[in-house]
């Protein structure tokens, strides 16, 4: 699975009794559907372990746009009686989805030029 959204939160890093790091963030994922003409979002908790949890640590913050890959785990546990079920993403590999400066000045998207491409002169399609 792979998800896109930016973290609502910097990264809250632990470490097992073996030394291993745990990074744990929630991240904003759009969803393709508007209410009211305004975008809604889901609320992904996802969990870094390893060289994963140690990326997190060193280079994720709040505001972040990134890209994950991972895969969903569901649990459950009970508190005060009442059964509460959870789902989290356990993030194998992240990505960033933006220059620095970029996601330092808000998400902004630098301002880019674009060039033409130029077609093929046999059938106009793309060479690969």
């Amino acid at each position: 699975m792979i998800l896109i959204g930016r973290l609502t939160v910097d990264p809250e890093i632990r470490v097992t009794n073996s030394g291993k790091k745990v990074a744990s963030y929630r991240m904003a994922v759009d969803r393709n559907v508007k209410t009211e003409g305004q975008p809604e979002s889901d609320f992904i908790n996802c969990t870094a372990w390893g060289k994963a949890g140690e990326f997190a640590e060193k280079y994720l913050h709040k505001g972040m746009k990134i890209a994950i890959e991972g895969r969903i785990q569901t649990g459950s546990y009970e508190k005060d009686g009442v059964k509460r079920y959870t789902t989290e993403i356990i993030v194998d590999r992240h990505e960033f989805c933006e220059s620095k400066r970029s996601s330092e000045s808000g998400g902004a998207a630098p301002e880019q030029g674009f060039s033409e491409i130029p077609e093929s002169e046999d059938d106009g399609q793309l060479p690969f």
